[in-house]
């Protein structure tokens, strides 16, 4: 089928949708079918069944704040769960170390709907939405077309439509959640529990020791290395299990499945999200669920270099010659001779967004407002979101190297502008876009 065909196809559907979507003008107070999603689908979501005896493992540790050189910073310390498992304050990156004074080196990510995420490749677009195309259910999303592909953006890998995808971290460093797990629990600038040995003295005077050796025998204690993984484990089984750490319970969800509707404001930013003509969200924040009816994660799970502005608050960056490339350094260093990455980030995803404090690998936006405004404006008033040197001059792109500005995407909509062109989106349009990221928070309560 021609993409000229498609198109039609689905603008025929949209109109159809927009028909039965009409909303009143006070939004959430609708009548009859307005502001329903036209083709509910029914989610399947993890089955909620009573923990395990490892995840009962895993949450003791997960809240274990003697575990770090402080004694006061846990998993749950950084990953709140009453901040959907983010940060639970508003500073660019969190605290830690042996005084709790020791910048972060990045702002901390969710923990919530990592259950489905891939291990770090290197290869062609493996995308979740590579799927049976639903029309109606493209409509009703307000998808002109399918995602358009992503792919690098130096010659050679665009030729092989190779990109970086999967893994934990900003940078994908780590394939598993014990994995994601040991790290902070190490980092010197986080929980900074010192050697391997000393956490596993801690873990065997731990209250919960007891706990490990019905599991696992009396021998892992004995074990220094085997105790420490099989800790890390059992967070992860933690992770797994505990249905708060992917509810899938947002009004976005539940209007998926025909159970709440969304207001006029709500409907029109989610066809901004998905327009490729406007924010183009859903280019890389997939907003379909799969063909087997999983709840999309908000995410493909790949990199791009934005070319974020630098934030002057990170202790870091006080170093003019310090650059954060991310998958290639300085945290991970095995891909690091493959330039034609730096300066990439992870897609994060963008479910519970609202409740965030501060956006972007370096913390240094604070508002949805803000980072709409970089997408809209980064490259046709980029005066307006990046600093002034001395002269007056707009210093774009100045937390990356000028040898790694080819990285950046300027191919993607909104990227794809030039300097004094009108911008993707309106005032408006923005407003409506963060009234919609704001039926992605968990909690929701439909209305019978």
């Amino acid at each position: 089928m021609s993409s000229r065909i498609f198109w039609l196809l689905g603008a025929g559907l949209l109109c159809m949708a927009g028909a039965v979507l009409a909303v009143e003008p006070d939004g959430d107070q609708t009548r009859g079918l307005a502001g329903e999603n036209p083709a509910p689908i029914h989610l399947v979501r993890p089955r909620t069944a009573p923990l395990s005896a490892m995840a009962q493992l895993g949450q003791q540790i997960f809240y274990d704040a003697s575990l770090s050189s402080s004694g006061a910073l846990s998993c749950a310390s950084c990953h709140s769960p009453d901040d959907a498992y983010g940060p639970p304050n508003d500073g660019p990156v969190m605290l830690g170390g042996p005084t709790v004074s020791r910048q972060g080196a990045r702002a901390v990510p969710s923990l919530t709907y990592l259950e489905r995420q891939p291990i770090f490749s290197i290869g062609p677009d493996q995308s979740d939405e590579d799927n049976v195309i639903d029309l109606a259910q493209m409509a009703a999303l307000g998808q002109k077309t399918a995602r358009a592909r992503k792919v690098a953006t130096q010659t050679a890998a665009s030729a092989a439509n190779i990109v970086p995808q999967g893994g934990l971290f900003w940078d994908g460093r780590a394939d598993t959640l014990q994995d994601q797990a040991l790290f902070p629990l190490l980092d010197r600038r986080e929980m900074d529990g010192g050697s391997a040995e000393k956490v596993a003295d801690k873990l065997r005077q731990a209250p919960y020791a007891a706990r490990f050796t019905g599991l696992f025998g009396a021998r892992v204690l004995a074990n220094s290395q085997l105790l420490i993984s099989e800790a890390m484990f059992a967070i992860a089984r933690y992770q797994i299990e505990d249905p708060s750490f992917h509810p899938y319970t947002s009004k976005f969800d539940y209007w998926l499945e025909g159970k709440a509707r969304l207001s006029e404001s709500e409907l029109r930013g989610l066809q901004l999200f998905n327009d490729p003509d406007k924010a183009n969200c859903g280019g890389c924040h997939l907003s379909r669920p799969t063909r087997d009816g999983l709840p999309p994660l908000f995410t493909d799970h790949q990199y791009e270099a934005l070319g974020a502005p630098r934030n002057a608050a990170l202790a870091d960056n006080r170093d003019p010659n310090y650059f954060d490339l991310g998958v290639c350094g300085p945290q991970r260093t095995d891909i690091a001779q493959q330039t034609q990455y730096c300066g990439m980030f992870q897609t994060p995803t963008l479910r519970n967004t609202a409740i965030r404090r501060v956006f972007l690998h370096n913390g240094v936006f604070r508002s949805l407002q803000q980072v709409l405004d970089f997408y809209n404006f980064r490259d046709t008033n980029p005066e307006k979101v990046y600093p002034h040197a001395a002269d007056g001059t707009v210093q774009k792109y100045d937390d990356l190297p000028a040898k790694y500005h080819a990285n950046v995407d300027v191919t993607d909509p909104p990227f794809d502008r030039h300097l004094a062109e009108t911008p993707a989106m309106t005032g408006q349009d923005e407003a409506d876009i963060i009234a919609f990221l704001k039926t992605l928070t968990d909690g929701y309560q439909p209305r019978n």
